[in-house]
Formats: C-alpha cells, sequence, structure tokens
C-alpha cells in the first residue's frame, strides 16, 4: 500500500512540473511575438518617418552637347551641381524638361534660340509637372545663365506653382557672368516666396573641376543650414 502511495507522489510531482514547463513555454513564445510585432511597428514607423520629413526639392534645367569651353558634354553642368545639393541633402530632384524639346545641340545655335526666347519672353512650355509639391518647403533651383538670366523655361516654372511661403534656394552655372543678377529677377516672377543668394558656379569648374566645386556646395549648403 506504501508502494502505491509513493509511486501516485512522484506522478504527481512529474505532472506538476510538466505543467509549469508548459506554461513558461507559452509566456516564453507569448512574449518573443509581442517583441516581434513591436519591432515591425517601430521599423514601419522609421520608415514612415524617413518619407515624411523630407521637405526639399531640387529643380533644375540644364543641357548637354556642346556648351562653352567645355566641348560636346554628356551630363550638363548645371545637372552636375544639382546632383551634388540632392547627394549633401538627401532632397527629392526634379529635372525641368521642354515639351517640345528643340533645342540645339551645338553652342551657337542654341545661344541664338535662347536669345530668340528672351526677345519673345516665350514661356516653352515643360514636359512634367510636380504633383505634391505642396509638400516642399524648400526649393534649390538650378539653371544655366543664358544671356544675363534664367532660360525662359525656368519662368514657366516659377509661374506654375504657388510659392506662397516657401524659400527658393538658386543656384547657376555660367561662362564668366556670376549670377546675372538673378535672385532679383527670381523675387519678382516668385513674389510670395524668400528667395536667397545665388551660388554661382563656372561651367567649366562644374565639368573640370568638381572635388572642388562639391566643396564649395557644401560651405554654401552649411551657410543655409
Amino acid at each position: 500500500m506504501k508502494r502505491v502511495i509513493s509511486i501516485l507522489m512522484v506522478l504527481s510531482i512529474i505532472l506538476a512540473f510538466a505543467g509549469c514547463s508548459t506554461n513558461n513555454n507559452t509566456t516564453e513564445s507569448t512574449t518573443s511575438a509581442e517583441k516581434s510585432t513591436l519591432q515591425t511597428n517601430e521599423t514601419k514607423a522609421d520608415s514612415s518617418k524617413t518619407t515624411t520629413d523630407n521637405k526639399s526639392l531640387v529643380v533644375f534645367f540644364s543641357r548637354t552637347g556642346e556648351q562653352y569651353e567645355v566641348g560636346v558634354i554628356e551630363k550638363g553642368n548645371t545637372a552636375i551641381v544639382a546632383d551634388m545639393i540632392a547627394e549633401q541633402t538627401g532632397a527629392d530632384s526634379f529635372e525641368i524638361l521642354p515639351k517640345e524639346d528643340n533645342y540645339p545641340t551645338t553652342y551657337k545655335e542654341l545661344t541664338d534660340v535662347a536669345k530668340e526666347e528672351q526677345n519673345n519672353n516665350a514661356r516653352p512650355e515643360t514636359k512634367d509637372t510636380i504633383a505634391n509639391f505642396d509638400q516642399y518647403d524648400t526649393i534649390y533651383l538650378g539653371y544655366p545663365i543664358w544671356w544675363g538670366d534664367l532660360p525662359m523655361i525656368c519662368y514657366t516654372f516659377l509661374e506654375s506653382y504657388d510659392f506662397s511661403g516657401k524659400t527658393i534656394i538658386p543656384f547657376c552655372t555660367h561662362a564668366g557672368s556670376g549670377n546675372a543678377g538673378t535672385q532679383s529677377k527670381i523675387q519678382s516672377a516668385a513674389p510670395n516666396a524668400t528667395v536667397k543668394e545665388v551660388l554661382a558656379i563656372a561651367g567649366t569648374d562644374a565639368q573640370n573641376d568638381p572635388e572642388s566645386v562639391k566643396s564649395i556646395v557644401t560651405e554654401w549648403l552649411n551657410s543655409h543650414s
């Protein structure tokens, strides 16, 4: 009889331990699942934050082909500087492209067309539009200097959007004319925006000395941070 009682007691102890082990495993499994869910939510939140915090946009107009003192180029002078700015700021980019790209690829003919557009105060139609323009607070606007002014297609861009409360930070490439007083011209075209001083980069430097230009861009961006 005593032997039977002893066996029953041993069985009871074994069953009790088994129950505790099952509960502990279940608890640990639940805790792991909760941690996994929390980590996933945190990742989504971080990803969402990265997307919504980007409120700067680099907009630029640039040309390839034969350009002054740099020969035939595959990447435009202004495009080179624009890419540097986008890389250092993390801003989105938008290239202004003509809807009908009839611009000549030779320098002399291109300057003739640019002069004709300026004389006619033309507004060449752009190929694309920026659907989410309202989300951007700061616009880095890049352009080459054509006959002492912005290309007329840049005025098309400036007149196509509401810049109220936005900051425009201009940059240009040139062949010796500097910024050509384009800050005031941009301000006139976008009177409700705050327009900063223009960064002027020689086209020859953009093509032939990009490392020096990159340092200049870095210093310029720091002055606006």
